[in-house]
């Protein structure tokens, strides 16, 4: 089984690597080829096209930045569809809108390929080590023929339903990871704008219902330390949550607190934040009260 992958940055580099490490055949692709050549190191076979790869790969594997990136890979004249072989199962990991997933699932499915939107949540780490969540949506079919190779990716793997239900499910979780992110960098600015040691609130909340995976992972690892290189740049939750609460605004919502978290990301992105980590979201907050979370000095 040939298995090709498109987009190997963060993420897709280390899923790549999970796959050729556990003996699969893995041809890569990426438009900058200094991103494949570790890769291709480890005994990748190097695809210098989509199309190329496309026509040689039984199973194809995306992760990609942007909404836009995935219909050009897939749906340009040189892209994944025109050029798959009927019976190609396409499984995009990249978080997308249900609408984008839609589209491609009908398009991919007119010349007999199977498309599957799996998007997932962990972090490098998570790639890395094996153990993200895999949200699934598409023919159930297609996802049990896949299955193994989700199960070397990940160790929380849900079919969720119908082409779009995994990116419905994932734009969800970063929902909250947004609102989350917000309403712990609030918490925290305050603190510290009233004279409270960072480190000991911190400790306190984490034994306390205020407790939380973004709490701990932003202040932890990135705030208290004052070191913002990504694990999930402030760009992109600010896509994903752009695309969250138009889910709850179609689903009859009227105020929600995505929007406030929305307007935050937005500004971010407007400080030059973009590249940041996620939590980074803090420094607008820490900019509005001219105080700054960190350790004891």
């Amino acid at each position: 089984m040939k298995i090709g992958f498109i987009g190997t940055g963060v993420m897709g580099s280390r899923m790549a690597q999970r796959l050729l490490g556990h003996g699969f055949q893995v041809a890569v692709h990426n438009r900058t080829f200094q991103k494949v050549q570790p890769l291709i190191k480890n005994g990748a076979i190097y695809s210098e096209t989509v199309s190329e790869l496309s026509n040689q790969c039984e199973i194809i594997c995306t992760c990609l930045s942007m909404p836009q990136d995935v219909m050009t890979v897939y749906m340009s004249k040189q892209g994944i569809i025109d050029n798959a072989k009927p019976g190609t199962i396409c499984i995009d990991f990249t978080s997308v809108g249900a609408d984008t997933s839609k589209i491609i699932n009908r398009m991919a499915g007119a010349k007999e390929i199977s498309y599957l939107d799996c998007p997932v949540s962990g972090g490098p780490e998570g790639a890395e080590s094996g153990t993200l969540t895999i949200m699934a949506g598409g023919g159930e079919m297609a996802f049990q023929k896949v299955k193994p190779v989700l199960d070397v990716l990940g160790d929380t793997i849900e079919y969720m339903g119908p082409s779009g239900s995994g990116s419905i499910a994932k734009l969800i979780n970063q929902y909250l990871v947004s609102v989350h992110s917000l309403a712990a960098s609030e918490a925290m600015v305050t603190g510290a704008a009233y004279g409270l040691d960072s480190e000991q609130l911190l400790k306190v909340l984490k034994t306390s219902y205020g407790d939380s995976k973004i709490l701990r992972r932003h202040m932890e690892q990135y705030v208290l330390p004052r070191h913002f290189t990504p694990g999930g740049a402030v760009k992109y939750v600010h896509k994903d949550v752009l695309l969250a609460n138009q889910l709850l605004q179609e689903a009859g919502l009227t105020q929600f607190t995505g929007r406030m978290a929305e307007k935050a990301f937005q500004k971010a992105v407007e400080k030059e934040l973009s590249e940041q980590d996620m939590s980074a979201v803090i420094k607008i907050l820490e900019e509005e009260t001219g105080t700054v979370v960190k350790l004891k000095d």
